[in-house]
């Protein structure tokens, strides 16, 4: 099929908005963006256009399902959220949209469901993943924060902005929120996927990140059997992409010149 710059995609019973930048994922490598807990495609704003600008390469986001545009989800959601994400819907994605090489570029939840991917799926498609501010284990920082951020949901003004994004705010903030709130949760692990990787991987993290702490980094480094890069921005919270974009964005640019033109030279 050929994609529209813009559309949605019917993946099981779910419409998912896109937005593809560049060429056809069937025609180049493709850099696939996995937004964060509270994100959209709207909210990665103009760095996906920065990206490709950057790379060159095909760049496609999508709204998870209850996210954006997208169909909303039932709430409650499983606590195995991220992992049902990068197991039943992610592949099937990625087969929709013809993608035959490339990189998954994740924040926050996104990252974690890319490395779930990368762990779990022996994609020969895959040349490596860029993991931003990544979640692995749960933090007492991390549930302070996401604890914090519910007061401020139902107290200021942050529902009217994230309504912006959202087309039904109340089933994207209460999905993500209230399963990381869930005492069960405080058990999610993902370190038993970071061993499976076997694709380099790159990790951003800011020095500042409120939601997590050099713990993660430190448990992907010894967990991880493959090349880790580490890049950590000083005076940089939980979204580099947004707070430091240039050094965010340089360090995805590099990583993508040394890692598909890999795929390209079999291809």
């Amino acid at each position: 099929m050929t994609l529209e710059a813009n559309g949605f995609l019917t993946i099981d019973a779910a419409q998912l908005e896109y937005r593809l930048i560049g060429p056809q994922p069937s025609d180049a490598p493709c850099i696939v963006l996995l937004h964060e807990g509270l994100g959209s495609v709207g909210l990665w704003g103009d760095f996906p256009d920065k990206l490709q600008a950057a790379t060159g390469a095909s760049v496609f986001t999508y709204s998870r399902a209850g996210y954006g545009a997208s169909s909303p989800v039932p709430l409650p959601r499983p606590l195995d959220y991220m992992q049902r994400e990068a197991c039943d819907v992610l592949p099937k994605l990625l087969d929709a949209i013809g993608f035959q090489r490339g990189l998954l570029v994740g924040h926050s939840d996104g990252a974690s469901i890319a490395a779930i991917y990368a762990g779990s799926c022996a994609d020969h498609r895959l040349d490596g993943i860029v993991l931003i501010a990544p979640h692995v284990v749960v933090e007492d920082v991390s549930v302070s924060s996401i604890a914090a951020i519910k007061t401020a949901y139902e107290t200021t003004e942050l529902r009217t902005k994230l309504s912006r994004w959202h087309k039904d705010v109340d089933n994207a903030f209460h999905g993500w929120n209230g399963a990381w709130l869930d005492p069960a949760f405080r058990s999610w692990d993902i370190t038993a996927d970071l061993a499976y990787i076997r694709v380099p991987a790159a990790v951003i993290q800011g020095v500042d990140d409120q939601y997590g702490t050099v713990r993660q980094v430190e448990i992907i480094q010894e967990e991880c059997y493959c090349p880790v890069e580490v890049t950590m921005l000083p005076q940089t919270g939980h979204s580099p992409h947004r707070e430091a974009p240039q050094a965010t964005l340089r360090v995805i640019a590099e990583f993508a010149a040394a890692t598909l033109p890999v795929t390209a030279s079999r291809a």
